[in-house]
């Protein structure tokens, strides 16, 4: 593990239910811990439904924890109260998977941007107020003349860039990528990664990145966490997951991502998931992944693997490992 005095963000035993029916619990994170260095790009993936945006939204208190604990500077983020919690607001920020449905349609795009700068009252002269967001504009590749327009005049890719000076207004550290390229064509994801990478270098700015396109988490991220039904079953440096991935899991999903070159693609070889993803409000007894892989033993039936250490900086829950 890393020295704790470099976490931006250090996440315990995180747990966050929500009731199904009368009887039901769903349990989109069920005790996850891991931490995130300042000015780091946490990766994190995994089939839909997984809990990874549930895991993200619950970090920044946007959903009440179930148990478990986040601290952020050292400080439980759910316990945070009047102006500690109005600081940490500013300071942590999230960028929205949909860009249409998480931007106001009646609201022009500069007011939109600058709404945070005034609940926070980071400056007071309405002159100034448009001159900065005149700036972010300018900042995330629009034009100025953008902001008294309406959202609904512009494309996918615009939106988000909108998204995203949303978010940098208020001056944050740390931002939560909640699957922010999904939503968009190919063509542009590649663009908005790009701009979220040089905004980081520029600002030095902290990222929890969440994505299901691994291709793209690769290129940005610094680390990458694989949840699997609201576990963590793998966490390691980027280039580590990627070169020699350690769970069934994380390898199926590695198989998945396409070559672009033809031959290589043909003689690749794919591992494919046979079976259904369990329900997470009654997920199976032994480890999750059991059903689906091919190496599962009867070990792996009965007892829950614990996330462990078989390197460096390199965790993996799995029996067979």
């Amino acid at each position: 593990m890393a020295d704790r005095a470099e976490y931006l963000l250090e996440v315990n035993g995180l747990k966050k239910y929500f009731k199904v029916g009368k009887k039901g619990t769903l349990k989109a994170v069920d005790d996850v811990s891991f931490y995130i260095r300042k000015g780091e790009t946490l990766g994190v993936v995994g089939e839909s439904g997984c809990g990874k945006t549930t895991c993200g939204r619950t970090c920044i208190g946007l959903y009440d924890k179930t148990a478990g604990e986040v601290l952020y500077r050292g400080k439980d983020v759910h316990q945070m109260r009047g102006e500690e919690r109005k600081q940490f607001t500013k300071m942590a920020q999230i960028i929205f998977q949909d860009p249409y449905a998480s931007l106001d349609p009646k609201m022009k795009v500069r007011d939109i941007i600058a709404e945070g700068i005034r609940s926070h009252q980071l400056i007071n002269s309405e002159e100034k107020i448009r001159e900065r967001v005149d700036e972010l504009l300018v900042t995330v590749g629009l034009d100025q003349e953008y902001g008294d327009r309406y959202v609904h005049e512009f494309s996918g890719g615009q939106r988000q860039r909108i998204g995203i000076a949303r978010a940098l207004a208020v001056e944050p550290e740390f931002i939560v990528c909640d699957e922010p390229i999904s939503a968009l064509d190919v063509s542009i994801q590649a663009q908005i990664v790009n701009l979220l990478g040089k905004l980081q270098k520029e600002k030095g700015l902290t990222y929890m990145f969440i994505a299901h396109d691994l291709s793209m988490v690769k290129y940005i991220s610094d680390r990458v966490m694989v949840m699997y039904l609201g576990k963590i079953v793998e966490i390691t440096a980027s280039g580590q997951l990627y070169n020699h991935p350690a769970h069934p899991y994380t390898k199926a999903l590695l198989s998945a991502i396409p070559i672009p070159d033809p031959k290589v693609e043909e003689e690749k070889v794919r591992i494919r998931m046979e079976g259904e993803i369990p329900s997470p409000v009654d997920p199976p007894k032994g480890c999750r992944f059991q059903n689906r892989c091919q190496y599962a033993t009867e070990k792996c039936r009965m007892e829950e693997p614990e996330l462990k250490l078989i390197g460096k900086d390199h965790y993996v829950a799995c029996h067979m490992c």
